[in-house]
């Protein structure tokens, strides 16, 4: 005997023409269902419907927009402000110029009795007549308020859903997000919901985020995704899980540029671990990230650097005075670099623009300055170290070197910092200034490293017009790291040859 399931055939999936959301729903919408959309005025709901129908249109699939909220001037007018045509697309507004005339008013019935009938009755005459596959009703607002009661209100979806279902629709019906039971109750009629929200009230643009509450048959991603809205609708960057992209990579130490600090390190830089380059401000660590990356590219590698703090034209203008040469390689394309506003940008975006470069790019070397900056990007330090942690452990399967700029405060950078990823780092390195002969002088040494046996010593490190420089290991000082060393023997410093 067999049973029904044995002959069940999975659902055709429906792409719904926003970016990134095809992933998050592990391939579109099963078809011919009922969606729910909900989310805060502003938060992209109609954009998302207009990305849905268009993605049908372009598939040969009729599509129909059935608003009572916005007129179909209104729905075009927003269409152009992306660059999309709607021809093709039927709009159906059921709030017409006459409806809304003082001839079309009537007192004798309520308008839940008459208004509300009309209004389901013309659904389905003209969904009757067009036969569309795809359809966005605009919106459930204005029907629970001609419903007046939560119990018409609901029958009057399941009519509507057995209707579009018998009729094999796809529909987006959008919504206002409410907290009330009434909306509540159509997440158990809705073969799935989407929700959208806008954060306002932070410095900067607002922040956009998406959420699959549920989705009937599919093993959807779970979770907060980070949205855009700019001219070319909204853009959904998936919530990054590190497990799902792990590859095979050669593990053998690679040159950081300057056999000085190969040494330091115990070998150099190992694929597939980040570094963390701590220190006060001006003491050489984003110069110091820079020739790394720049010996990346001379092995014939990519390197994408991201800046936070400075300007691109300031790090090329700083790259050049101390002969670092990289100008022919951004103008290749082997070096990126590229200037973040954390005001403008999401963690989901830069993720994403971080996948992007190593994906797409064949960027084998990332460097991150600083992650201070990184961390108004943020909603709050808690969301800072999962979010770094789940991009540092993808880079790392990915086989990059992460190379990590953390600002300290304080002339030695002693002071406490706003955020620690010491742990989170395989490798760090501690630049510090010291006093020594009426000079600020310049520190280094590594702190740890998990892939190679480092060295323990603390050297001079100065930066000159060749470059890094670095020196013997200070053993007659004490109290370096602290920044009060005090002498104790003739060790020679840098600069000590310049002077004799």
């Amino acid at each position: 005997m067999t049973t029904s399931t044995e002959h069940a055939v999975p659902p055709k999936l429906e792409p719904t023409g926003v970016p990134g959301l095809d992933e998050v729903t592990a391939g579109g919408l099963p078809a011919g269902h009922l969606y729910l959309v909900e989310g805060t005025p502003g938060a992209g709901k109609t954009t998302l419907g207009l990305q849905f129908l268009l993605q049908g249109r372009a598939l040969g699939k009729k599509g129909l927009y059935v608003t009572l909220s916005e007129s179909s001037q209104e729905l075009a007018e927003g269409a152009l402000s992306h660059g999309w045509d709607l021809q093709g697309i039927e709009i159906f507004d059921l709030v017409s110029d006459e409806g809304l005339s003082v001839e079309a008013e009537q007192s004798i019935f309520h308008p839940s009795e008459f208004e509300l009938g009309e209004t389901i009755r013309g659904v389905m005459a003209v969904v009757e007549r067009l036969r569309p596959e795809r359809v966005v009703f605009d919106s459930l607002s204005e029907l629970r308020l001609l419903s007046q009661d939560p119990m018409r209100y609901r029958r009057q979806i399941l009519a509507l859903k057995r209707f579009f279902l018998a009729h094999q629709c796809t529909v987006l019906l959008l919504d206002d997000r409410a907290r009330t039971a009434d909306g509540m109750h159509l997440h158990s009629i809705a073969h799935g919901v989407i929700q959208l929200e806008q954060k306002t009230g932070t410095y900067g643009s607002d922040k956009r985020r998406l959420r699959v509450v549920k989705l009937r048959g599919v093993k959807f991603r779970e979770g907060e995704h980070d949205v855009s809205l700019d001219r070319g609708g909204l853009h959904v960057f998936t919530r990054l899980v590190a497990s799902e992209h792990g590859r095979s990579f050669a593990s053998e130490p690679l040159s950081s540029g300057n056999a000085d600090l190969d040494r330091l390190l115990g070998g150099g830089l190992t694929p597939g671990t980040n570094l963390l380059f701590a220190g006060p401000a001006g003491v050489g660590k984003t110069t110091t990230a820079v020739c790394c990356a720049r010996a990346s590219v001379e092995r014939g590698g990519k390197a994408a650097i991201f800046l936070f703090d400075e300007g691109v034209k300031t790090l090329m203008m700083r790259s050049r005075a101390l002969a670092l040469g990289i100008d022919e390689y951004a103008s290749s394309g082997q070096l990126a670099v590229h200037a973040i506003d954390p005001a403008e940008i999401s963690a989901g975006q830069f993720s994403h623009r971080v996948r992007d470069a190593v994906e797409r790019q064949g960027v084998t070397t990332v460097v991150i300055d600083t992650l201070n900056a990184y961390l108004i990007a943020m909603p709050g330090s808690n969301f800072l170290m999962l979010q770094m942690h789940e991009l540092l452990t993808y880079l790392n399967l990915q086989g990059v070197t992460t190379i990590l700029v953390l600002s300290q405060h304080g002339l030695t950078g002693e002071a406490p910092n706003d955020v620690d990823l010491s742990y989170l780092s395989d490798s760090m390195l501690q630049f510090r200034f010291f006093e020594a002969r009426g000079q600020l002088l310049k520190a280094v040494s590594v702190v740890k490293s998990r892939a190679s046996a480092h060295a323990t010593t603390i050297h001079q490190f100065r930066l000159g017009p060749t470059g890094l420089e670095i020196g013997e290991a200070l053993t007659d000082f004490e109290g370096v790291m602290a920044g009060l060393p005090r002498y104790r023997g003739r060790t020679a410093l840098l600069g000590d040859t310049d002077r004799a």
